[in-house]
């Protein structure tokens, strides 16, 4: 089914880490999702929502506890409906509540968190489901790919249409709302979708980091860019070189793929700083 892609990759990165069929895999993985992560991200911390996508993946452990529970269900599937379904009771009560938005979310992120751990640690079965919590890009397969590269496409197809939106939404509500947009519907569409970039990748990145992958080359990308532009082609292209790098790393270093990308982020991470503190000195 991939049997182009290990052509290409044979050709053009003829190294002994890409040697192997899962790192191949791993490769296709990261080039699909870590652009997703800077595109997304650009929002996120331009709203100041780190502790909200942080609240999600609490959200989507909890689903995956209640697909484990069901039996029936597949974790992952029960995980994005919930995360989803978290998103917007969160969205909903932040816009019509006067409490402050911190307090709501971290009510609802301790409470998924606790609930997903009590769930599956119910019966000593918590081990069975303790590498969400780290993650394990390497065993990615080639049909998690195609639903990887489906999320890809619904993503990238939704920014070109409703970018324009968002971006509004994320300066001025009031403004957005005096143009007609219903920020409301914009939010919770916006949050749905970060739920379940989440959710479906949070079985390879793990629990533990996915919201500082969300986080870190969106940062790194607004200490050394002047427009709206380069903020979106820096993150993504910083998102994308963590990726292939920690992903090499973790080849030679032995160590988690998902953990080691998040190193190489916060690598950059601190060099933008450092050259915007010097550049602003």
């Amino acid at each position: 089914m991939l049997d182009w892609w290990y052509i290409i990759v044979d050709v053009l990165l003829p190294f002994h880490w890409m040697s192997h069929i899962f790192m191949k895999n791993a490769l296709l993985a990261i080039l699909l999702v870590t652009p997703l992560f800077g595109m997304l991200g650009t929002m996120v911390v331009s709203n100041r929502m780190a502790f909200f996508s942080d609240a999600l993946g609490h959200g989507a452990f909890t689903g995956i506890a209640l697909g484990a529970l069901l039996g029936r269900i597949q974790p992952i599937w029960a995980a994005t409906v919930f995360s989803v379904f978290f998103a917007v009771i969160i969205t909903i009560i932040k816009n019509k509540s006067k409490s402050s938005t911190d307090t709501i979310i971290g009510v609802f992120s301790s409470t998924a968190i606790a609930a997903g751990l009590v769930i599956l640690s119910y019966g000593g079965s918590f081990n069975k489901y303790s590498s969400y919590l780290i993650g394990d890009l390497l065993s990615i397969t080639p049909s998690e790919i195609l639903m990887l590269l489906g999320a890809f496409a619904g993503v990238t197809l939704l920014w070109m249409i409703s970018f324009n939106k968002i971006l509004l939404v994320s300066l001025n509500q009031s403004l957005a709302a005096s143009k007609g947009i219903n920020t409301l519907l914009v939010e919770i569409v916006f949050t749905s979708v970060i739920a379940i970039i989440v959710t479906i990748t949070i079985q390879w990145v793990g629990l533990l980091i996915i919201n500082s992958l969300l986080v870190l080359p969106a940062a790194a990308a607004r200490n050394v860019t002047q427009n709206v532009r380069q903020y979106h082609c820096v993150s993504i292209l910083a998102a994308i070189v963590s990726g292939i790098i920690g992903l090499a790393l973790s080849y030679y270093w032995n160590t988690a793929t998902g953990a080691t990308i998040v190193l190489v982020a916060a690598f950059f991470f601190f060099i933008t700083l450092a050259l915007r503190t010097r550049f602003t000195a």
